[in-house]
Protein backbone atom coordinates (compact mmCIF):
# COMPACT_ATOMS: atom_id res chain seq x y z
CA UNK A 1 0.00 0.00 0.00
CA UNK A 2 1.62 3.56 -0.81
CA UNK A 3 1.34 6.36 0.65
CA UNK A 4 -1.25 8.81 -0.43
CA UNK A 5 -1.46 12.60 -1.10
CA UNK A 6 -3.53 13.88 2.35
CA UNK A 7 -4.78 17.30 0.35
CA UNK A 8 -7.13 17.89 -2.29
CA UNK A 9 -8.27 21.41 -3.53
CA UNK A 10 -12.03 22.75 -3.00
CA UNK A 11 -11.43 24.38 0.51
CA UNK A 12 -14.60 23.99 2.18
CA UNK A 13 -16.22 22.35 5.59
CA UNK A 14 -18.47 19.52 5.42
CA UNK A 15 -21.28 19.67 7.67
CA UNK A 16 -19.83 17.89 10.97
CA UNK A 17 -17.50 21.54 10.87
CA UNK A 18 -14.11 18.91 9.78
CA UNK A 19 -12.24 20.61 7.25
CA UNK A 20 -12.54 19.31 3.20
CA UNK A 21 -11.22 20.05 0.13
CA UNK A 22 -7.75 22.01 0.63
CA UNK A 23 -7.55 20.94 4.09
CA UNK A 24 -9.35 17.28 3.96
CA UNK A 25 -7.79 14.53 5.52
CA UNK A 26 -7.43 11.04 3.94
CA UNK A 27 -8.46 8.60 6.57
CA UNK A 28 -7.39 4.88 6.89
CA UNK A 29 -9.35 2.73 8.74
CA UNK A 30 -7.16 0.08 10.86
CA UNK A 31 -9.27 -2.61 12.30
CA UNK A 32 -6.88 -2.99 15.77
CA UNK A 33 -7.05 -6.00 18.50
CA UNK A 34 -8.87 -8.36 16.41
CA UNK A 35 -9.35 -11.82 17.53
CA UNK A 36 -8.88 -14.60 14.96
CA UNK A 37 -8.76 -12.33 12.44
CA UNK A 38 -12.43 -10.95 13.18
CA UNK A 39 -14.01 -8.05 14.82
CA UNK A 40 -11.46 -5.37 16.46
CA UNK A 41 -12.07 -1.56 17.04
CA UNK A 42 -12.35 0.70 13.96
CA UNK A 43 -9.61 3.06 14.16
CA UNK A 44 -9.06 6.01 12.04
CA UNK A 45 -5.48 7.10 10.81
CA UNK A 46 -4.32 10.07 9.13
CA UNK A 47 -0.82 10.57 7.36
CA UNK A 48 0.73 14.07 8.27
CA UNK A 49 3.36 13.63 6.28
CA UNK A 50 3.82 16.06 3.05
CA UNK A 51 4.45 19.03 2.15
CA UNK A 52 2.14 21.19 3.13
CA UNK A 53 1.53 18.36 6.23
CA UNK A 54 -1.94 18.13 7.63
CA UNK A 55 -0.58 19.15 10.74
CA UNK A 56 0.38 22.65 9.24
CA UNK A 57 -3.38 22.53 8.24
CA UNK A 58 -5.90 20.41 10.64
CA UNK A 59 -7.09 22.41 13.81
CA UNK A 60 -7.20 20.21 17.10
CA UNK A 61 -10.92 20.75 16.44
CA UNK A 62 -10.74 19.20 13.11
CA UNK A 63 -8.69 16.11 14.61
CA UNK A 64 -11.92 15.68 17.14
CA UNK A 65 -13.86 15.61 14.74
CA UNK A 66 -11.83 12.46 12.80
CA UNK A 67 -13.39 9.46 14.71
CA UNK A 68 -16.74 10.60 13.89
CA UNK A 69 -16.00 10.60 9.91
CA UNK A 70 -15.06 6.58 10.10
CA UNK A 71 -17.56 5.71 13.14
CA UNK A 72 -14.09 4.88 15.59
CA UNK A 73 -13.79 6.13 18.95
CA UNK A 74 -10.11 7.25 18.28
CA UNK A 75 -8.19 8.75 15.71
CA UNK A 76 -4.18 8.64 15.26
CA UNK A 77 -2.60 11.38 13.21
CA UNK A 78 1.10 9.95 11.99
CA UNK A 79 3.85 12.50 11.13
CA UNK A 80 7.00 10.74 9.45
CA UNK A 81 9.87 13.62 9.42
CA UNK A 82 13.61 12.62 8.29
CA UNK A 83 14.86 9.03 8.42
CA UNK A 84 17.05 8.98 11.37
CA UNK A 85 14.12 10.81 13.66
CA UNK A 86 11.24 9.04 15.32
CA UNK A 87 7.36 9.17 13.89
CA UNK A 88 5.60 11.52 15.81
CA UNK A 89 1.96 10.16 16.62
CA UNK A 90 -1.10 12.10 18.72
CA UNK A 91 -4.52 10.57 19.09
CA UNK A 92 -7.98 12.12 19.00
CA UNK A 93 -11.42 11.66 20.59
CA UNK A 94 -14.46 13.33 20.45
CA UNK A 95 -13.53 15.40 23.70
CA UNK A 96 -9.97 16.32 22.38
CA UNK A 97 -6.17 15.44 22.54
CA UNK A 98 -5.46 12.49 24.37
CA UNK A 99 -1.60 11.70 25.97
CA UNK A 100 -1.70 8.16 25.04
CA UNK A 101 -3.69 5.57 23.50
CA UNK A 102 -2.73 2.11 23.07
CA UNK A 103 -4.89 0.46 20.04
CA UNK A 104 -4.36 3.81 18.44
CA UNK A 105 -0.22 2.68 18.19
CA UNK A 106 -1.17 -0.74 17.31
CA UNK A 107 -3.03 1.37 14.57
CA UNK A 108 -0.18 3.11 13.91
CA UNK A 109 2.34 0.07 13.91
CA UNK A 110 0.38 -1.58 11.54
CA UNK A 111 -0.43 1.54 9.11
CA UNK A 112 3.44 1.87 8.96
CA UNK A 113 4.15 -1.73 8.36
CA UNK A 114 2.10 -1.57 5.65
CA UNK A 115 3.72 0.70 3.41
CA UNK A 116 6.85 -1.45 3.65
CA UNK A 117 8.07 -4.77 2.34
CA UNK A 118 8.75 -7.64 4.58
CA UNK A 119 7.34 -9.60 7.34
CA UNK A 120 8.71 -7.94 9.74
CA UNK A 121 9.40 -4.38 10.96
CA UNK A 122 10.93 -1.81 13.84
CA UNK A 123 9.51 1.48 14.31
CA UNK A 124 10.87 3.96 16.28
CA UNK A 125 7.71 5.58 17.77
CA UNK A 126 7.20 9.19 19.56
CA UNK A 127 4.20 9.95 21.88
CA UNK A 128 4.26 12.91 24.44
CA UNK A 129 8.33 13.17 24.50
CA UNK A 130 8.44 9.83 24.98
CA UNK A 131 10.80 7.83 22.30
CA UNK A 132 10.05 3.79 22.23
CA UNK A 133 9.92 1.30 19.49
CA UNK A 134 6.91 -0.70 17.91
CA UNK A 135 7.58 -4.04 16.22
CA UNK A 136 5.49 -5.59 13.64
CA UNK A 137 5.47 -8.77 12.09
CA UNK A 138 2.92 -9.70 9.17
CA UNK A 139 1.42 -12.76 7.97
CA UNK A 140 -1.05 -12.01 4.71
CA UNK A 141 -2.99 -9.24 5.72
CA UNK A 142 -2.58 -9.39 9.15
CA UNK A 143 0.23 -7.51 11.17
CA UNK A 144 0.46 -7.90 14.88
CA UNK A 145 1.81 -5.14 16.62
CA UNK A 146 4.03 -4.98 19.80
CA UNK A 147 5.36 -2.44 22.09
CA UNK A 148 6.30 -1.18 25.60
CA UNK A 149 3.82 1.36 26.46
CA UNK A 150 5.64 3.12 28.97
CA UNK A 151 5.71 2.89 33.13
CA UNK A 152 2.33 1.99 34.75
CA UNK A 153 1.86 3.49 38.14
CA UNK A 154 -0.12 1.72 40.35
CA UNK A 155 -2.23 2.74 43.81
CA UNK A 156 -5.26 0.71 45.71
CA UNK A 157 -8.36 2.73 45.15
CA UNK A 158 -10.28 4.25 48.37
CA UNK A 159 -13.81 3.51 49.52
CA UNK A 160 -14.56 6.84 48.23
CA UNK A 161 -13.90 6.12 44.38
CA UNK A 162 -15.01 2.36 44.18
CA UNK A 163 -18.21 3.36 46.18
CA UNK A 164 -20.07 5.69 43.28
CA UNK A 165 -18.23 3.92 40.48
CA UNK A 166 -19.31 0.54 41.00
CA UNK A 167 -23.13 1.84 41.65
CA UNK A 168 -22.93 3.59 38.33
CA UNK A 169 -21.59 0.78 36.25
CA UNK A 170 -24.36 -1.44 37.44
CA UNK A 171 -22.60 -4.33 39.08
CA UNK A 172 -24.60 -6.93 40.20
CA UNK A 173 -24.84 -8.25 44.02
CA UNK A 174 -22.32 -10.12 45.45
CA UNK A 175 -20.26 -9.89 41.89
CA UNK A 176 -17.41 -7.24 43.11
CA UNK A 177 -14.08 -8.60 44.39
CA UNK A 178 -11.51 -6.72 46.57
CA UNK A 179 -8.50 -5.26 44.63
CA UNK A 180 -10.02 -2.38 42.47
CA UNK A 181 -6.88 0.06 41.88
CA UNK A 182 -6.38 3.39 39.94
CA UNK A 183 -4.00 3.00 37.32
CA UNK A 184 -2.19 5.47 35.19
CA UNK A 185 -0.62 5.08 32.12
CA UNK A 186 -0.81 8.98 30.66
CA UNK A 187 -4.23 9.26 32.45
CA UNK A 188 -5.60 7.60 35.14
CA UNK A 189 -8.52 5.08 35.10
CA UNK A 190 -10.07 2.73 37.72
CA UNK A 191 -9.91 -1.01 37.64
CA UNK A 192 -12.29 -2.96 39.16
CA UNK A 193 -12.14 -6.88 39.23
CA UNK A 194 -15.60 -9.05 39.45
CA UNK A 195 -15.92 -12.57 39.94
CA UNK A 196 -16.73 -13.97 36.04
CA UNK A 197 -16.86 -13.16 32.72
CA UNK A 198 -20.82 -13.12 33.00
CA UNK A 199 -20.96 -10.71 35.35
CA UNK A 200 -18.56 -8.19 33.09
CA UNK A 201 -21.04 -9.21 30.31
CA UNK A 202 -24.34 -8.16 32.39
CA UNK A 203 -22.84 -4.64 33.46
CA UNK A 204 -25.48 -2.36 32.87
CA UNK A 205 -23.47 1.24 33.00
CA UNK A 206 -25.54 4.60 33.84
CA UNK A 207 -23.48 7.02 31.36
CA UNK A 208 -25.28 9.41 32.86
CA UNK A 209 -23.77 8.96 36.11
CA UNK A 210 -20.60 7.17 35.26
CA UNK A 211 -19.37 10.51 33.75
CA UNK A 212 -19.86 12.73 36.23
CA UNK A 213 -18.53 10.42 38.42
CA UNK A 214 -15.39 10.33 36.65
CA UNK A 215 -14.71 13.43 35.66
CA UNK A 216 -15.16 13.90 39.67
CA UNK A 217 -12.51 11.76 40.78
CA UNK A 218 -10.23 12.82 37.48
CA UNK A 219 -9.80 9.55 35.91
CA UNK A 220 -10.13 8.82 32.09
CA UNK A 221 -12.53 5.77 32.69
CA UNK A 222 -13.40 2.76 34.08
CA UNK A 223 -12.16 -0.83 33.40
CA UNK A 224 -13.81 -4.31 34.54
CA UNK A 225 -12.42 -7.40 34.22
CA UNK A 226 -13.21 -10.90 35.46
CA UNK A 227 -10.95 -12.50 37.98
CA UNK A 228 -8.09 -14.29 35.65
CA UNK A 229 -8.02 -18.03 34.55
CA UNK A 230 -4.74 -20.17 35.62
CA UNK A 231 -4.11 -19.34 31.83
CA UNK A 232 -4.46 -15.77 32.39
CA UNK A 233 -7.39 -15.59 30.25
CA UNK A 234 -9.29 -12.26 31.20
CA UNK A 235 -12.79 -10.70 30.04
CA UNK A 236 -13.20 -7.01 30.61
CA UNK A 237 -14.85 -3.80 29.20
CA UNK A 238 -14.06 -0.47 29.40
CA UNK A 239 -16.23 2.58 29.36
CA UNK A 240 -14.82 6.45 29.16
CA UNK A 241 -17.40 8.72 28.82
CA UNK A 242 -15.40 11.49 30.17
CA UNK A 243 -13.86 11.43 26.67
CA UNK A 244 -16.93 11.22 24.53
CA UNK A 245 -16.60 6.83 24.12
CA UNK A 246 -19.09 5.06 25.77
CA UNK A 247 -17.48 2.20 25.60
CA UNK A 248 -14.11 0.90 23.95
CA UNK A 249 -14.22 -2.45 21.83
CA UNK A 250 -10.69 -2.67 22.80
CA UNK A 251 -8.50 -0.51 25.56
CA UNK A 252 -4.88 -1.74 25.05
CA UNK A 253 -3.23 0.61 27.71
CA UNK A 254 -5.85 -0.26 30.47
CA UNK A 255 -4.77 -3.67 29.76
CA UNK A 256 -1.30 -2.88 30.40
CA UNK A 257 -2.54 -1.81 33.41
CA UNK A 258 -4.27 -4.56 34.39
CA UNK A 259 -0.71 -6.63 33.78
CA UNK A 260 0.99 -4.19 36.04
CA UNK A 261 -1.33 -5.01 38.74
CA UNK A 262 -1.68 -8.61 38.19
CA UNK A 263 2.03 -9.24 37.90
CA UNK A 264 2.65 -9.46 41.44
CA UNK A 265 0.40 -12.03 42.05
CA UNK A 266 1.81 -14.64 39.66
CA UNK A 267 0.36 -13.43 36.35
CA UNK A 268 3.31 -13.03 34.02
CA UNK A 269 1.01 -12.94 30.85
CA UNK A 270 -2.19 -11.84 30.18
CA UNK A 271 -4.86 -12.22 26.83
CA UNK A 272 -7.98 -10.27 27.65
CA UNK A 273 -10.95 -10.24 25.57
CA UNK A 274 -13.14 -7.09 24.67
CA UNK A 275 -15.62 -5.53 22.35
CA UNK A 276 -18.13 -8.72 22.38
CA UNK A 277 -20.95 -6.64 23.76
CA UNK A 278 -20.37 -4.66 21.10
CA UNK A 279 -20.72 -7.19 18.46
CA UNK A 280 -16.60 -7.01 17.91
CA UNK A 281 -14.73 -9.43 19.45
CA UNK A 282 -11.08 -8.42 20.33
CA UNK A 283 -7.75 -9.45 21.97
CA UNK A 284 -5.19 -7.74 23.54
CA UNK A 285 -2.43 -9.81 25.26
CA UNK A 286 0.26 -8.42 27.70
CA UNK A 287 3.14 -9.04 29.46
CA UNK A 288 4.89 -8.15 32.78
CA UNK A 289 8.68 -8.86 34.37
CA UNK A 290 9.97 -6.91 37.18
CA UNK A 291 11.87 -3.59 36.70
CA UNK A 292 13.89 -1.24 38.62
CA UNK A 293 10.83 1.55 38.44
CA UNK A 294 8.27 -1.23 38.44
CA UNK A 295 6.73 -4.03 36.32
CA UNK A 296 8.03 -3.65 32.88
CA UNK A 297 4.73 -4.28 30.25
CA UNK A 298 4.81 -5.28 26.70
CA UNK A 299 1.51 -5.21 24.81
CA UNK A 300 0.43 -6.87 21.79
CA UNK A 301 -2.58 -6.99 19.55
CA UNK A 302 -3.30 -7.83 15.96
CA UNK A 303 -4.23 -5.79 13.01
CA UNK A 304 -5.75 -5.41 9.59
CA UNK A 305 -5.95 -2.63 7.09
CA UNK A 306 -9.43 -2.07 6.76
CA UNK A 307 -10.19 0.42 4.15
CA UNK A 308 -8.99 4.38 2.88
Amino acid sequence: MAPSDNLSRAGWRGDDGLAVGETSPVITTVRACLRDGRGGSPTAVVEESGSPTMADVLTDADRSRVPGRVGASHAVFVRRAAADEPVGLRFFAAEGELPACGHGTVAAVAFLAAQRPGAEQEFRLRVSGRTFVGRAVRSGALIHAEFDPGPVVVRDATSAEIGPVVDALGVAPGQLLAGACVATLGRARILVPVRTPDAVAALGPRLDRLRPVCDRLGLLGCYVYSSPTRSGGVSARMFAPSIGVAEDVANVNSTACLAARMSGSGFSRLSVDMGDVLGEPATITASARPGPAGARVLVGATAMVAAR
